[in-house]
């Protein structure tokens, strides 16, 4: 069994959240399957479960900690000993300091590749905005998740950051999907309005038309049972348990879908038991179900069920919080539940202040395409001149070359030929011509006026 869900058996009352929501290795209750033959599978110990995606930017991180925690044998006696205030005040992490050198060597290895991953994502980030001189170390520390100052070695301060980073981050999980969900619908409205203005009056009659009409159809579905009612609860214990609706009993019904049977319903598994629910409003093939309210609806549903079950707010349901919630009135008659359809998701107000903020955004990367298109401009003129330059001077090299060749030849193009002796001779005369003194033993050529020569030897 995995490190968290020891970490949670030992903690039934107050688990912290980190082993809550966020370590939970467990899987969703696969609704369209028996339950009944799930009870008589044998379970395997040590089997790998897979740990389902905590939606953290450091997740996989945070899973590979704690895989490597798990294999010390210390840590673990040390984890089955302590408690909740000791696990949030840190005095838990201090035991990392009695842990084998082979795991604390793995930690800080982790650790390395961890500021490495975070400095490359850092790094793609000003580049994207053709940033120069980023200032890694300042811009680690938005990242709570572990210690900056020390991206070499991973130590108890970062087992401490780590808890409380994964626990204050998923405290805000739910209301970050909300808000996103509630961006998504905005964007949604904002874009079929600003279709809408591109159409002639014809045009934007009948798509007003189909839109009304795909809204009532999605509205006509089943009633939705409330979220963990009886009726909701028989219903998924008779078409997906495949058991008698007669003999339904809670205490039942909670272990056949404790999959792991730890003892607990995390939120995964109470999502699981939506589905059916779910499944009277959406359908995938249909253009008028959006599978992304889908998704926010079975959240709400499982938000609902938590609020009324999970009495020490530990994010988990033990079997007894269940039974108690079975014995509550709302339980055997509870309000009509309303979907997402049913609901306003965002006002007029609220939907203009996010066009603004999208115009602002328009506006922004307008004036960035403005921007670039100059320096593209720029470059260019430049290019175009450094091509210009390279022209003119091949054409200056082009024309030297000729003057050199033409100097080499004569009028009718033969090749001048000078002997070296005549080259000499020559030379001698441009001396004598121009009157300039001859060195000591130099010998003259002159010519005489019959045309032969005559050495003169001076003393």
């Amino acid at each position: 069994m995995m490190f968290q869900m020891r970490w949670r058996t030992i903690l039934p009352q107050q688990c912290v959240l980190l082993v809550t929501c966020l370590l939970i290795n467990l899987e969703a209750v696969p609704i369209d399957i028996d339950k009944t033959k799930v009870q008589g599978e044998p379970h395997v110990e040590g089997a790998k479960i897979e740990t389902p995606d905590t939606g953290l930017y450091y997740d996989e991180y945070l899973k590979q900690v704690i895989d490597v925690l798990e294999t010390d044998k210390h840590f673990r006696e040390k984890l089955q000993t302590a408690d909740i205030e000791e696990i949030k005040s840190g005095k838990l992490s201090k035991e990392l300091d009695l842990v084998s050198h082979h795991v604390r060597t793995r930690l800080d290895e982790l650790k390395r590749q961890e500021v490495a991953r975070l400095r490359m994502l850092i790094k793609a980030k000003m580049d994207s905005f053709q940033d120069t001189g980023v200032d890694h170390q300042a811009l680690l520390k938005q990242f709570e998740h572990l210690n900056h100052q020390n991206p070499e070695t991973f130590e108890s301060k970062d087992l401490d950051m780590l808890i409380k980073a994964a626990t204050s981050d998923l405290e805000n999980y739910d209301k970050t999907r909300h808000n996103e969900f509630k961006k998504y619908e905005m964007l949604k409205e904002h874009e079929r309005r600003e279709y809408l203005k591109t159409l002639n009056e014809e045009k934007r009659r009948e798509e007003e038309s189909k839109y009304e009409e795909m809204k009532k159809k999605h509205g006509d579905h089943p009633k939705v049972n409330h979220p963990g009612s009886k009726d909701q609860l028989k219903e998924v214990w008779e078409e997906s348990d495949g058991l008698d609706p007669n003999d339904f009993n809670p205490k039942t019904f909670f272990k056949l879908h404790d999959v792991n049977n730890d003892g607990f319903l995390d939120e995964q598994e109470l999502e699981a038991l939506f589905t059916k629910e779910l499944e009277k409003v959406y359908d995938p093939k249909n253009e008028e179900d959006d599978m992304v309210e889908m998704e926010e609806e079975r959240l709400r549903m499982r938000e609902h069920v938590m609020n009324e079950i999970d009495i020490n707010k530990d994010r988990l349901v033990t079997l007894h919080e269940f039974l108690k919630s079975t014995e509550k009135k709302e339980f055997l008659e509870p309000d009509s539940w309303e979907t997402l359809d049913q609901q306003q998701v965002f006002t007029e107000e609220e939907l203009k202040e996010f066009e603004t903020h999208i115009l602002q955004q328009e506006d922004e990367l307008q004036k960035k395409a403005e921007n670039l298109q100059r320096q593209k401009e720029e470059l260019q003129r430049q290019h175009d001149q450094l091509q210009a330059q390279k022209q003119e001077l091949q054409q200056v090299m082009e024309q030297r070359k000729l003057q050199q060749g033409s100097s080499l030849s004569g009028p009718a193009g033969e090749l001048k030929f000078q002997p070296p002796g005549e080259h000499q001779i020559g030379n001698a005369q441009n001396h004598l011509a121009g009157d300039q003194p001859l060195p000591p033993g130099h010998i003259p050529v002159q010519e005489t006026a019959a045309g032969s020569d005559h050495v003169q030897i001076h003393p």
